[in-house]
């Protein structure tokens, strides 16, 4: 069997053949196609800020911001570009290559909000970090003029397979989702793409899923693998956490459908443990996320990541010595005593 099986010739069929080999085989093979394609002790560091929490009219079970949910989210309008900006630089000063914007929006709509989120893009791709937002759906003209601003990937989730959507979300159909993946790509945007494990969908279901993203033409060039974090107060919460070997086997097809794609090892990771997201970054995912809240959730500490990737003989884009110097730089400061 083609490790490396081509989106155009793709089908159901060798996803769910490469999915269910053995779990052994499989991380094998997958540790094979990520050495080919990258820099295997390399791991992307991104930064993900919520510029505008809570009041989305969507019904996504998974998801604390919703209005359909009782939650402790409270509802906050949307940031300021300053205050953006400042935490783009922190994201950077810590370790961070990569920054990604957040709201809580059914839909984008063109007036001062969005004029006010395309400036924060400029600003932050000024500072030399590369960008990132997801901001619900969007049209061709929204995806063209958030490009002509720097933006170099746009987030939305698949989530799921098409047949288990519907279980999820009903405030939307998995047509729009494709149709804003759609307008995204026309604009020559990168697409940041991927899904969510624990929901309670089916292997096939998963299978589904990866078979979606995988002949998606291109594939996505970022594909998110998220665990669920089950909240209180949304319809999931008291989902159990998806067992270990489920993740590990989703990461190392993704890796194998997909070689050239980064593979985000994403929400959920607080509680992994060190030895699980060694093997998953052994099968394949050289992405994780920084910072303590990934949205409205919590996340990993810095120095917890970067410890581990030193024990793992693993390092980041962009040594984090070299952040701390460009801070330095940047502001005039010197250390004092």
């Amino acid at each position: 069997m083609n490790n490396t099986i081509l989106p155009n010739i793709i089908d159901r069929g060798n996803v769910s053949e490469i999915y269910r080999q053995g779990l052994l085989t499989l991380v094998f093979k997958a540790a094979q196609v990520h050495r080919d394609t990258h820099n295997a002790n390399e791991i992307q560091c991104a930064s993900l800020l919520s510029i505008k929490t809570g009041g989305c009219p969507e019904n996504c079970s998974y998801c604390p911001q919703s209005v359909h949910y009782e939650t402790d989210i409270q509802s906050e309008s949307l940031m300021s570009t300053t205050k953006v900006v400042e935490a783009a630089q922190e994201a950077k000063a810590t370790g961070a290559d990569r920054f990604c914007l957040g709201a809580a929006w059914r839909e984008v709509t063109d007036g001062p909000e969005f004029d006010q989120i395309l400036e924060m893009v400029r600003q932050i791709k000024a500072t030399g970090l590369e960008t990132c937002v997801t901001l619900g759906m969007l049209n061709e003209q929204q995806a063209t003029r958030l490009k002509e601003a720097g933006l170099d990937y746009y987030n939305h989730n698949l989530d799921t397979g098409p047949a288990f959507y519907s279980k999820i979300i009903t405030t939307r159909c998995y047509e729009d989702r494709l149709r804003t993946l759609s307008a995204v790509r026309e604009a020559g945007v990168k697409v940041c793409c991927g899904g969510i494990l624990g929901m309670g969908e089916s292997h096939e279901d998963r299978i589904d899923l990866l078979y979606e993203l995988a002949r998606q033409n291109p594939p996505p060039e970022s594909v998110p693998i998220n665990t669920l974090v089950a909240v209180e107060g949304t319809p999931l919460e008291t989902q159990q956490s998806v067992p270990w070997d489920d993740l590990l086997r989703v990461i190392a097809t993704a890796r194998i459908l997909m070689p050239a794609s980064k593979i985000r090892l994403s929400a959920g990771r607080l509680n992994m443990t060190d030895t699980l997201q060694a093997f998953c970054f052994l099968a394949g995912a050289n992405s994780v996320f920084l910072g303590d809240r990934l949205l409205t959730t919590a996340n990993s500490a810095v120095h917890t990541d970067f410890d581990l990737l030193d024990r793992l003989g693993l390092h980041a884009v962009l040594p984090l010595e070299q952040h701390s110097e460009d801070q330095n730089q940047d502001t005039g400061t010197h250390s004092t005593t």
